[in-house]
């Protein structure tokens, strides 16, 4: 029925991210996956109150490590379908810039609050690269 497999390169959301990888497993609800790039950065806040600023804890949220693994739900993950997949360290420098572009268009205190994390975040990223 399904065109997924083990060893299948997929695109795969996760919380708010969403990620270029490979199937290690097959679980009854969900797949393993094994990040190979970052194709949106997750956004910053509380999750169950997005783009809010005044929460009790605003989450920092990093994206998911190169080849750390994640339970994406089987609906949230798709073949995927080009030909090459850029390098991680590439592929979380441009969603980084991509979410900071989009932030920088938005006055509202959710947007400035969220770019102080993605500074943050961008120190703590080039110490790994």
């Amino acid at each position: 029925m399904s065109e997924l497999s083990i060893g299948s390169i997929v695109t795969a959301f996760y919380k708010t991210g969403k990620y270029i990888g490979e199937i290690t497993d097959i679980r009854p609800q969900s797949y393993l996956v094994r990040v190979l790039a970052v194709l949106k950065h997750p956004m910053q806040g509380d999750l169950h109150q997005p783009k809010e600023a005044m929460v009790e804890i605003f989450h920092e949220r990093k994206a998911l490590s190169y080849r750390e693994q994640m339970n994406a739900p089987k609906k949230m993950v798709k073949l995927y379908k080009e030909d090459s997949i850029p390098s991680y360290n590439e592929s979380l420098q441009v969603a980084l810039e991509k979410m900071r572009q989009e932030l920088q268009a938005d006055e509202s205190a959710f947007a400035i609050r969220s770019m102080k994390n993605l500074e943050i975040l961008n120190t703590e990223y080039y110490k790994l690269l």
